[in-house]
C-alpha cells in the first residue's frame, strides 16, 4: 500500500492555528512530558494536515519551557512524515531584511537548558545531523512561497540561542563572524529530535529584526518586531494554505535519508536496551525497535 504523507506544521510567535476542513483540537498523550498545547487536526482535499502552536495558544511558554520532545513525539503519534517549522528569527545579513523568510538548512546549536535526545541511558543512538533540514521538503515549501509572492532565500545557517534574552551586542558581532545568516530560540534541539523520529523537518526563519549588530538599526526593538510579525503571520498563512495545495499525497521519500535516520543510528544491543525506555520510543523508534 502507498504511503501517504501527513503533513505537520509547528507554528512560532504569532501562529497559533490554520485553516483546515474538519478541524479539531485534540490532546495527544506523551511518555516525554507535555506538549505545548492540542494539536489541531484536520484535512484538505484528502491531505492529513496537523498543527502545533509551539508557544501554546496565548504563547504561554518561553522558548526554554517548551517540551521539544513532547511535541515531536506527539507529532510522530499522530502520523506526521513532513514536518514544517515557522519561527521568528533575527538577521545577520543585510539582504536577509525584516519580512524575508529563510529557508535555512544547517543549525549551531548554543542553547543548554533543554533535554536533546529522545534516547539515552538504556538505549543509545547516533544520528548523522550534516544534512539536517530535508532538501526534498524544502524545495516544495520554497516553491509555494515563490507561488504566493512571499520574499525568501534557500539556504543559511541557525544560531539557535537560550534565550528568552535578546543577543549582547558582542554576541551578535561573535555570530556573524561565525558565518551564521539568523538567530533564533526555538529551532534547536526541535531539529535534532525531529530527525531522531524520522520526520523530514525544514525549517522557515521569518525575519523579524536585525538583532543588535545593525549600527543604522540599533538594539532590538520590541515594538517593532511586532509589527513585523504580525505582517510575517499574515505571509504565513498564505504560504501554509499553497503548500497544503501543492504537496503530493503520496509521500515522497527524503533523498538525505531524514525519514531511515534511525536505520543503523541504535547501537546498545538488544539485550541490554532498557524495556521502561523503549516503551517510551515505540512512535519515535518502533520501525527499527520491532525488528530487534
Amino acid at each position: 500500500m502507498t504511503k501517504r504523507t501527513v503533513l505537520g506544521f509547528i507554528g512560532g510567535s504569532g501562529l497559533y492555528d490554520i485553516a483546515l476542513d474538519d478541524a479539531r483540537w485534540v490532546k495527544v498523550e506523551s511518555p516525554f512530558g507535555t506538549p505545548s498545547d492540542e494539536v489541531l487536526v484536520g484535512q484538505k482535499d484528502g491531505l492529513k494536515v496537523a498543527f502545533l502552536p509551539r508557544h501554546g495558544r496565548g504563547h504561554r511558554l518561553s522558548p526554554s519551557d517548551i517540551d521539544y520532545r513532547a511535541n515531536i513525539d506527539a507529532l510522530k503519534r499522530l502520523g506526521v512524515t513532513d514536518l514544517v517549522s515557522l519561527s521568528a528569527c533575527g538577521s545577520f545579513r543585510e539582504e536577509l531584511s525584516p519580512g524575508t523568510f529563510v529557508l535555512v538548512d544547517q543549525f549551531i546549536d548554543r542553547t543548554f537548558a533543554r533535554p536533546k535526545s529522545f534516547f539515552g541511558r538504556g538505549c543509545v543512538a547516533h544520528v548523522s545531523m550534516a544534512r539536517p533540514v530535508s532538501p526534498t521538503l524544502q524545495r516544495r515549501v520554497a516553491a509555494a512561497c515563490e507561488a504566493v509572492g512571499i520574499a525568501h532565500h534557500v539556504g543559511g545557517t541557525y544560531l539557535a540561542m537560550e534565550g528568552p534574552q535578546f543577543s549582547t551586542l558582542a554576541e551578535s558581532h561573535l555570530y556573524r563572524a561565525w558565518g551564521c545568516d539568523v538567530i533564533g530560540m526555538t529551532n534547536m534541539p526541535e531539529a535534532k529530535l525531529a530527525r531522531e523520529a524520522e520526520i523530514k523537518y525544514v525549517s522557515v526563519a521569518m525575519v523579524t529584526d536585525y538583532d543588535s549588530w545593525h549600527e543604522e538599526h540599533g538594539e532590538v526593538d520590541i515594538s517593532a518586531i511586532l509589527e513585523v510579525m504580525k505582517a510575517n503571520t499574515e505571509a504565513a498563512k498564505r504560504l501554509v494554505a499553497r503548500l497544503i495545495e501543492d504537496m503530493p499525497r503520496a509521500f515522497e521519500p527524503c533523498e538525505t535519508g531524514s525519514d531511515t535516520a534511525l536505520e543503523h543510528a541504535i547501537i546498545t544491543a538488544p539485550e541490554k536496551r532498557d524495556p521502561a525506555l523503549l516503551a517510551k520510543l515505540d512512535a519515535v523508534a518502533g520501525r527499527v525497535l520491532k525488528r530487534a
